[in-house]
Order: C-alpha cells, then sequence, then structure tokens
C-alpha cells in the first residue's frame, strides 16, 4: 500500500475527536499580536509534507492528531500488560488525566517487564548501572543522597509496617486461668 493510500486510510474526521480544534479560529490565536502572518504565502503552512515512514510494528496515535507524524519511533513496540495499558490510555483524550497516569503506571509496569524478560533470559540487570549511579556520583551528589535517603526511609517505614502487622514473633505467656 503506498503512503499516500495508507495516510488516506488513516485519516480521520476531526469534528468527530473531542477538543481538536480549539486553536482553529484565527481570532482566538494566542500568538496575536506577535507573530506577523501578513507575509506568509500560505498562513504559515508552506511546506510539502515528508513521506511517510513505513509502520512495520504498531504504532499508539493520540485521538488529537488526524494522521500520524512522517517518523516515528519503532524501538519499543507496545507489548505485554504496559502495552495493554497503553493502547487503553491512546482510546482517551491526551486532555484527560487519566491518559497521562495510566501511561505513567505502563511505563513503572514496563520497568518491572524488562526486569523479568532479563531474569527469564538469563541475565541479571545491572540496576544500578541502568539507573546512572556514576554520573550521580559525578554530577549530583546532593541529589544522591537525597534519593537513598528517602528509598531508606520508605524501606524502613514498609518494613516497620509489615512486622507490626506480624506481631513481634515472641509468645507472651498465656493468661492465667480464672478458679
Amino acid at each position: 500500500m503506498s503512503p499516500e493510500a495508507l495516510a488516506a486510510q488513516q485519516r480521520i474526521d476531526p469534528t468527530q475527536v473531542v477538543g481538536w480544534g480549539v486553536d482553529a479560529d484565527p481570532a482566538n490565536n494566542p500568538t496575536y499580536p506577535m507573530r506577523d502572518i501578513s507575509k506568509d504565502s500560505k498562513g504559515g503552512l508552506d511546506w510539502p509534507r515528508p513521506a511517510l515512514q513505513p509502520e512495520t510494528v504498531e504504532v499508539l496515535r493520540s485521538t488529537e492528531h488526524n494522521r500520524r507524524t512522517a517518523v516515528f519511533g519503532t524501538s519499543t513496540p507496545p507489548s505485554g500488560v504496559s502495552g495493554a495499558l497503553r493502547r487503553q490510555a491512546f482510546k482517551s483524550s491526551e486532555g484527560k488525566w487519566s491518559h497521562w497516569l495510566i501511561l505513567l503506571a505502563a511505563d513503572r509496569i514496563n520497568v518491572v517487564e524488562g526486569v523479568a524478560a532479563d531474569l527469564l533470559a538469563g541475565r541479571v540487570p545491572n540496576i544500578p548501572a541502568e539507573m546512572g549511579i556514576k554520573s550521580e556520583v559525578a554530577h549530583n551528589m546532593p541529589g544522591l543522597i537525597r534519593k537513598v535517603a528517602v528509598t531508606g526511609a520508605v524501606l524502613t517505614l514498609a518494613y516497620a509496617l509489615v512486622r507490626s502487622r506480624q506481631g513481634d514473633g515472641r509468645r507472651h505467656p498465656a493468661p492465667p486461668t480464672p478458679r
């Protein structure tokens, strides 16, 4: 299928997209009067659209965009539980907080999926290196100390909560029986 035919197939009716065109009214242009477009030949749209990159993997697209961009990333297509969450997030508008919260949760789940995939492949991930500990030591020592302190406090609190729910593990003498 040619890129033009693919673009035509993917074209959606923008009047059906919630929130689309909120800046379409020139009278409501926030750059006015700073931007002078009177000398623009076509109102600022004076360029041919570049050829579309072939879509070889699943690419999620915002509901606010009429068509996908000419170039996009293909290194990490959605997969697993995080991919399912991303697909669900892209069904709603970028203007909704749930869209972004679902994407944040998908990112965190994707980290766990990556660690699990490494372990299943027989590789132990070098988490400190992946977190950039060397650069933190070299360039952001106060930030690293703060992160270690906060992480330690959270882990200590979690440990204390778990221990308090389990009891202290010691046996207490049975209460005296009444005579």
